[in-house]
Order: structure tokens, then sequence, then C-alpha cells
């Protein structure tokens, strides 16, 4: 199945250097969690922090469906 998604700061190199913050499809096989998609995209354990599915929050056990839009980011820290 395709769903879309856009990574934020420092997580937005792992869609590519063509990607540049831009959503991106992806296929991923059905009934897969946004903590699989994560482990498909090679991003690092630890550094997705807040998940977002057609703009409501969820957490790494959500499972997507087709035509789902995945925003995901990393720790923020600021001061």
């Amino acid at each position: 199945m395709k769903i879309t998604v856009k990574l934020f700061a420092t997580l937005r190199p792992y869609l590519g250097e063509g990607a540049s913050g831009t959503p991106v499809s992806v296929e991923i096989p059905p009934g897969a969690t946004i903590g699989q998609l994560a482990e498909l995209l090679k991003l690092p354990p630890g550094e997705v922090k807040i998940c977002f599915v057609n703009g409501k929050i969820c957490d790494l056990n959500h499972v997507l469906a087709d035509g789902d839009e995945v925003g995901i980011f990393p720790p923020i820290g600021g001061g």
C-alpha cells in the first residue's frame, strides 16, 4: 500500500537528497505500523519523537492505512 511521508528537521535526509522537506510516496506492506515505517526508512532508534497521521498525533504502534499522510519529528530542544 502507498502512504505519503514527510520527515522534519534532522530526519529529512533519510528520505534522500531530492526530498528536501517535501512529502514522498512510500510503499509499505499492509498492516505496517509507524514503528515499522521508521525501521524501513532506517531512522535512528530514539530519533522518532512525535508522529502525526492525517493531522492527528499517534504513537509508534499505530497501524497505517493506504493513502495515509504521515509526519515524523525528531526530539527538538531549545533554550
